[in-house]
């Protein structure tokens, strides 16, 4: 572990609720130019550590992508039962982060319409900030048409790293987690002639020869449950837990809770190649042990910016506001399609070439030409 890898965050809350009660943890793992920024994660059972490792994964992502901002990341304590209160306290507690720089957006189990609670509970809009350009544009006009960005980005890591690996032909797809990024990147590749034969959600695993993407987009609520009652003819349902790992595929996207890849289950992966489309989506030893089997993995730090990078573009206001709205969606899309591209090309070449771990090799250039 470099020195870098074990520093403390810059800052960590405690939030115990102001006006209100609740528990939780605002972790600013950096800050450049006085800023960072990170979504925010709401399950009953998210830790101050989890927080922590997710606020360092947003810097990893922003410096591989070559932005200048910090990485930070919240995490509230709740089952979602109560969001009304839960987000207006919330933003009330992290009024004072907000103003001050550190924005915080959408994570796991959180929706744009909280986000949109709190950020009005602490009177913040992104689109003014002392010593910075004013935004032409409110922040849902901007960042909700890129709702489907991180999903491009891990499509474009996936389909990079199957042509890079000499595939020409259909691949078989797995499809772990059918949230907003799931949803996405199964479209991308279904559009792109990969044939997704898995889908997991809470509730298990569907699968199929191919499985209709978009048949199950429409079937499928805004936390990514599918309704069972209105399945496509020809899907096998399985409640067994872990079962997606069983399919026979070629490719595996994991996009949804932490360490869905760990010790214990990662001996069953069929697939050769893995790319994490959620945050922290495989344990450390799952990572060795799939490296020792040969498998190939795209790290979420590299595949999965493309929701963070979007808010960060518009935050540090590098976007070209004065386009018009899709000709600005089409440059945010390329943008990060670009910076994914050549991260997994680089990640897959230096893997090629050392053996080991080829991601610190990879942040070590890029937090050098940041630094130039």
């Amino acid at each position: 572990m470099t020195d870098w890898e074990a520093r403390e965050p810059a800052l960590t809350t405690h939030l115990s609720g102001a006006g209100g009660d609740i528990k939780g943890w605002v972790v600013v793992d950096s800050l450049v130019d006085g800023l960072a920024m990170g979504g925010t994660r709401m399950t009953p059972g998210v830790t101050e550590a989890e927080v922590a490792g997710l606020a360092r994964d947003m810097t990893v992502k922003f410096t591989l992508a070559g932005l200048r901002i910090g990485g930070a990341k919240a995490g509230i304590v709740a089952d979602g039962s109560d969001r009304e209160t839960t987000f207006r306290t919330f933003g009330r507690t992290v009024k004072p982060l907000l103003h001050g720089g550190i924005h915080l957006g959408i994570d796991m189990g959180v929706t744009p319409a909280d986000r949109a609670v709190f950020f009005e509970e602490a009177g913040y809009d992104p689109r003014f900030r002392p010593g910075a350009p004013d935004m032409p544009i409110d922040w849902r006009t901007y960042y909700e048409p890129l709702i489907d960005c991180t999903g491009h980005g891990v499509g474009v890591a996936a389909v990079t790293a199957l042509e890079a690996g000499g595939r020409t032909g259909p691949a078989r797809v797995v499809i772990q987690g059918f949230g907003a990024v799931g949803r996405a990147v199964g479209r991308f590749l279904e559009e792109r002639g990969h044939v997704v034969v898995a889908v997991a959600d809470v509730a298990g695993t569907l699968s199929a020869d191919r499985l209709p993407v978009d048949e199950l987009i429409a079937v499928t609520d805004e936390f990514g449950a599918i309704d069972r009652t209105r399945l496509p003819s020809g899907v096998t349902v399985s409640t067994e837990s872990d079962a997606w790992l069983d399919v026979e595929a070629d490719l595996l996207i994991l996009a949804a809770q932490k360490h869905a890849l760990n010790a214990e289950n990662a001996h069953r992966l069929r697939a050769g190649l893995v790319v994490e489309g959620g945050n922290i989506s495989s344990s450390d030893e799952a990572r060795d042990k799939a490296a020792a089997a040969g498998v190939l993995l795209v790290p979420g730090v590299i595949a999965n910016i493309g929701g963070a990078a979007s808010a960060a573009l518009a935050v540090t206001r590098v976007v070209p506001f004065e386009l018009a709205a899709e000709a600005r969606r089409a440059w945010v899309f390329d943008w990060v399609g670009d910076r994914v591209r050549q991260n997994t090309r680089d990640l897959l070449d230096i893997a090629g070439a050392t053996a080991g771990n080829p991601l610190p090799e990879l942040l070590a250039a890029r937090r050098e030409e940041l630094a130039r």
